[in-house]
């Protein structure tokens, strides 16, 4: 279906809306962040900055999306309960931002952001079906719908999280993801999830001159849960109810690397005998760091890297399956050729060496990491 014009017109300016938006109201956000005590204060070497810097720059992103939605999108009903669940997440976190809530409370709290969401049809009813022998082209979740919809949508809006721990990481691994899914809702002709990347991806680009190294402020728990949270319920919109064979690898190549480092922070930490919430410095990023990259070297290779699997989804969208297999083939072997190589480097020895005095890790949180750093 080709691309329509209008549509693209739409996108544009809710972009454009979004960014000018948080653009203006983040340094407001930010003084605000000082007043109320919403300041990232190192404490332990996570922490990759030697002096508070405000949070909760988040705030900023979220006004900008929902001045722009509300400004080009219809509100339906799951749209309203979208918002109203994005909402609830803003809030909790800017009382995590601000006070260091337990990891327990944030997670029942998450739940039921997510459930308020499903409860307004972003659900995912089926999945494509993997099995290329059999003659039914997805499977039908029944009830199972429910818990998988709520552990997605929980588990990017976490993963989100976790990977903010550069200057401008997740802010620009979330605008990549949003583009690459407005990308995708433009050439299928999907004008609602269109306009809703459009929007989140404006507000990341208008905060994003603030937050990259060196950052002027973070956007804290309450920009990366939202980002992720938007992101989830988003992409059940405009990429699962795709019943195509490949589609079942768009959603998560387009968040592959917060879902690989969501992945692996549970499998290091679980073979190590911690618990699974536990934080540690053994992240994608602070590798990185600790490998020898500058902060901004670091988040130029993640950059890259998010780029790569972004076009790989738009390739399996766009192409004939063979060629988008042996693409998804190639980019595998490139991958994994690349993680032996990093896995090998320093045989899992990590640098504790001081931290730099532009650097950061943020509050970093997988269903409630504990935040080490005294607010």
């Amino acid at each position: 279906m080709p691309i329509q014009l209008p549509v693209v017109g739409l996108a544009a300016a809710a972009l454009l809306a979004a960014a000018v938006v948080a653009l203006i109201s983040t340094p407001v956000v930010r003084s605000l962040a000082f007043r109320i005590g919403a300041v990232d204060v190192p404490r332990d070497n996570r922490r990759m900055h030697n002096h508070p810097i405000p949070r909760m720059g988040g705030l900023a992103i979220f006004f900008g999306f929902l001045l722009s939605v509300l400004l080009f999108q219809p509100l339906t009903l799951q749209l309203r309960t979208m918002l109203l669940g994005a909402v609830i997440i803003v809030i909790l976190g800017i009382f995590d931002d601000i006070y260091a809530l337990s990891a327990k409370l944030k997670f029942c709290v998450q739940i039921a952001a997510a459930l308020v969401a499903m409860l307004g049809g972003t659900r995912i009813m089926g999945l494509s079906n993997i099995n290329i022998f059999s003659s039914e082209p997805y499977w039908e979740l029944g009830w199972l719908s429910y818990p998988i919809t709520i552990l997605w949508i929980v588990g990017i809006t976490n993963a989100v999280n976790l990977i903010d721990g550069l200057d401008g990481l997740a802010c620009g691994v979330s605008t990549i993801s949003s583009m690459t899914l407005l990308v995708i809702a433009l050439i299928f002709f999907e004008p609602d999830v269109a306009i809703l990347t459009a929007a989140l991806a404006g507000a990341c680009i208008g905060f994003l001159p603030y937050n990259l190294n060196p950052a002027k402020i973070f956007m804290g728990d309450t920009g990366s849960t939202f980002l992720g949270f938007v992101l989830a319920t988003v992409s059940i919109q405009g990429l699962f109810k795709f019943y195509t064979i490949i589609s079942f690898a768009v959603p998560f190549l387009m968040l592959g690397l917060p879902i690989f480092d969501t992945c692996f922070a549970i499998l290091r930490r679980v073979s190590k005998g911690q618990s699974p919430m536990s934080p540690d410095r053994g992240h994608i990023h602070h590798r990185l760091i600790d490998m020898g990259f500058s902060q901004k070297q670091a988040v130029a290779v993640l950059y890259v890297i998010s780029a790569i699997l972004g076009l790989s989804a738009v390739v399996l969208t766009t192409n004939g399956t063979v060629r988008a297999m042996l693409f998804l083939v190639a980019l595998c072997v490139a991958g994994g050729t690349a993680g032996m190589l990093f896995l090998s480097h320093n045989n899992g020895k990590e640098n504790h060496s001081a931290p730099s005095s532009h650097a950061h890790t943020s509050n970093e949180n997988f269903f409630g990491e504990e935040d080490q750093a005294n607010k």
